[in-house]
């Protein structure tokens, strides 16, 4: 084994799976993360199938994820009339071996925090340190360059390899492809928070309702309180505007009143909802344009590989940028296991991923899955009593399919692979 450590820019999702999934294989490794002190931040994510699949065989199962979401039991779109466009089981109701869980993204990243230093020690992870750059060596190792919060100014460190998972503003994708085009915007804007509220439908139901140019997603992240019977309901809210001048706020994520964005949403109630009544219970918002990169075409340079949101940061359409980003390492880890710790390694996840995970990345852009609500709202203009006579079941369920054959999760094609990295398996 190498006697330098492979590197890790960024403690997120990716990152910490990507460390979890070098300790189980034997590999040391050292995660350089820029924030000073980890904190459980962020809302709600759905982890998919496929990647609930790659936590389990890490040792990571559905104890420890029911404490900090609950499995998904429906996805399902409905047009703006409060009518259904399209739902299916999702999960083991679906016949998948393992279910989609519906979590707290900081609690995720949290829980792989604490597994990584309860088995690899206190040391691996060091916060305040943002790699802002990297030099490939001649001996075949690469020196990450390091900047310290604390004050203490540039470091060096030398690693056997450098996996950049440092997400959407990557210093180490900047480098590698400093000639990329800027963020791309194209005119949706987002408010995230969670508010209490009763679970409709399955009672773990993943919901979008409205338009591609005006909806909103909701889906509970906690079972309901056993008092109250209120559990904690993550919702987006989401309008398309005019990005023609680019986005002129300041900052891509802040915090934001209730009353800047509800005038959106007023008139949203049906039976089964008061969309207003649930935004006004939150105490807070989080407003962020939804951005994306244009694909690259390449995720490697010499012993350098990106992984996660610096590979391929995508719209959160098809819900599975985390769950992408854990089954980038998975992969990476089942080509250390074959090839060592070399560029050969970094080549076999770049050829196997970089090109679909791209058209995946493409097709979020054009709404993902929501692209049934771009359908009908150019069929009909999303009110209709009948679905069927706006477009056919079997034109819905082939588009859904085709979705998740693209971003890797369908069924039978999950339950039938074998272990991404064999039980035991470890780098020679």
């Amino acid at each position: 084994m190498p006697k330098d450590p492979v590197l890790i820019a960024g403690g997120g999702i990716g990152g910490l799976a990507m460390a979890l999934t070098l300790d189980q294989i034997g590999v040391d490794c050292i995660v350089l993360e820029a924030v000073r002190d980890l904190r459980p931040l962020g809302v709600g994510i759905n982890l998919q199938p496929n990647a609930v699949r790659e936590l389990d065989d890490l040792g990571i199962g559905s104890g420890e994820l029911d404490r900090i979401g609950l499995p998904t039991r429906e996805w399902a779109l409905v047009g703006l009339n409060g009518n259904d466009i399209y739902s299916e089981p999702r999960g083991l109701l679906a016949g998948y071996q393992w279910p989609q869980y519906s979590v707290h993204r900081g609690e995720l990243q949290m829980l792989l925090y604490r597994k990584l230093v309860e088995r690899a020690g206190a040391d691996v992870v060091r916060p305040g340190r943002r790699v802002s750059g990297y030099r490939n060596e001649a001996d075949g190792t690469v020196t990450a360059i390091v900047e310290r919060a604390d004050g203490g100014g540039r470091e060096e460190l030398t690693g056997s390899m450098l996996i950049g998972a440092d997400g959407l503003h990557s210093a180490v994708r900047a480098q590698m492809h400093p000639a990329q085009p800027p963020i791309h915007w194209g005119g949706a804007i987002m408010w995230r928070g969670v508010s209490p509220g009763v679970p409709i439908r399955s009672g773990a139901s993943f919901v979008g309702l409205g338009t591609h140019r005006h909806r909103f997603v909701f889906y509970p992240i906690s079972a309901p309180d056993p008092e109250t019977g209120l559990a904690v309901i993550n919702w987006i809210a989401e309008v398309t505007v005019d990005a023609s001048e680019g986005w002129k706020d300041s900052g891509w994520f802040k915090p934001v009143a209730i009353s800047d964005f509800i005038g959106h949403f007023e008139g949203w109630t049906w039976d089964w909802l008061d969309l207003p009544a649930l935004l006004r219970r939150a105490e807070i918002a989080y407003q962020n344009p939804m951005i994306d990169r244009d694909p690259i075409p390449t995720w490697q340079d010499g012993m350098v590989v990106l992984i996660g949101d610096a590979a391929h940061p995508m719209y959160p359409t098809g819900s599975n940028g985390a769950s992408q980003a854990i089954v980038d390492a998975r992969v990476l880890g089942a080509a250390l296991v074959e090839h060592g710790l070399t560029r050969e390694a970094l080549a076999d996840l770049d050829g196997k991923l970089c090109g679909p995970i791209s058209e995946v990345v493409l097709r979020n852009r054009g709404a993902g899955p929501f692209g049934l609500l771009n359908m009908v709202d150019e069929r009909c203009g999303g009110t209709f009593d009948n679905i069927d006579d706006v477009i056919p079941a079997d034109e819905r369920a082939a588009f859904m399919a085709g979705y998740k054959t693209a971003a890797g999760f369908a069924i039978e094609k999950l339950n039938a692979s074998p272990r991404t990295i064999a039980a035991g398996a470890r780098v020679a």
